[in-house]
């Protein structure tokens, strides 16, 4: 969830969701207790005119005066080596039948952002008259530094091989973010995303599927005075067991703006994104001292983007939580995967 900003659709190609947030077994209930998960992050992207451009208004680059032409020789390439802290604690007692849990999610690291190119266009002057206008750039900015917060509350049931979850979630900007930067930690503005999820998983046949639906809403970004418009994000998870303690599959995500951004800062129009992803997993569980350890890995190829940086990121988490009471931790494959 939004703490990767890593080039500059959403304002600058930029959502509060990181898509691939959740994976297999999102929808699996969790013992009571605390429980920990580390995630490192690292992600490469590109984008095209549509995305420096928009970089360029943001930045305050381009006059007010000039109407750049359609087709621009821009270009934008980023990178990002992220870590998310992700301490949760779940609830014994039910709540509307179904296990709650909240979590607080703190993102650290780095973001490095470059864009080069031309900008060409007319200039409108004081008296009507236009004149040619062309610029070349070339720009590159690295951040260090926290991110966002990231509350989360969710409540999970489970009906045999059938799990259900609903969530709610959203950001409290507090990270490192600057309007006049290309590249920011923090997204500069709050939003709140709401969905749910189903998780069917057998532990008789080690067959699991998962998806998770959800939807954000934006809040004005009060220094830019830009509003993204409304974020749908699919993730989903296929594994097969290979044992009680290895698993193998595919994962992916669809994301996509449903409505126009607005604002008086809006330069770019609608400018709705979007970007699929589909990639590899594969996850080990292990006991540490009487808790249960998960490590997992997975990889995401972008393809399909619009008004949004394209790539490839991948992610390698591993969590502590309790085990299954009675049973050795390695015998428990139900862990929650980010």
């Amino acid at each position: 969830m939004g703490f990767s900003h890593c080039a500059s659709a959403d304002e600058n190609g930029i959502s509060f969701w990181v898509p691939g947030f959740f994976g297999s077994l999102a929808a699996t209930p969790q013992q009571p207790g605390w429980s920990l998960a580390n995630i490192y992050y690292h992600t490469s992207v590109s984008a095209g005119a549509d995305v420096a451009r928009a970089r360029e208004f943001t930045l305050n680059r381009v006059p007010a005066n000039v109407t750049l032409n359609a087709n621009l020789n821009l270009n934008v390439n980023a990178t990002g080596d992220l870590g998310f802290v992700i301490p949760t604690y779940v609830f014994a007692t039910p709540v509307l039948g179904g296990q709650a849990s909240v979590s607080m999610v703190a993102a650290y690291g780095v973001v490095g952002t470059s864009l080069a190119g031309t900008l060409s266009g007319v200039a409108t002057g004081p008296f009507g008259n236009s004149v040619p206008f062309a610029r070349s750039d070339t720009i590159s900015d690295t951040t260090w530094g926290f991110g966002d917060l990231i509350p989360l509350f969710s409540l999970r049931w489970n009906a045999g091989v059938h799990n259900y979850m609903t969530y709610i979630t959203g950001d409290i900007p507090v990270g490192a973010y600057q309007s006049n930067r290309l590249s920011n930690l923090g997204i500069g503005h709050s939003a709140i995303d709401a969905g749910g999820g189903y998780t069917y998983f057998n532990p008789q046949t080690g067959h699991e599927f998962s998806g998770v639906l959800g939807f954000t809403y934006n809040t004005k970004n009060t220094t830019t005075q830009y509003q993204s418009g409304v974020d749908m994000h699919f993730d989903w998870g296929a594994s097969q067991f290979l044992s009680k303690q290895v698993m193998v599959g595919l994962v992916g995500y669809v994301y996509k703006e449903l409505g126009c951004d607005s604002g008086s800062g809006d330069r770019v129009g609608c400018f709705q994104s979007q970007v699929v992803s589909v990639g590899p997993q594969v996850g080990f569980l292990f006991p540490v001292g009487d808790m249960q350890g998960y490590l997992n890995l997975k990889a995401y190829g972008e393809f399909a983007a619009e008004n949004r940086p394209r790539g490839w990121n991948t992610w390698v988490t591993f969590s502590i939580s309790p085990p299954t009471p009675g049973a050795p931790p390695t015998t428990k494959p139900i862990v929650r995967k980010y």
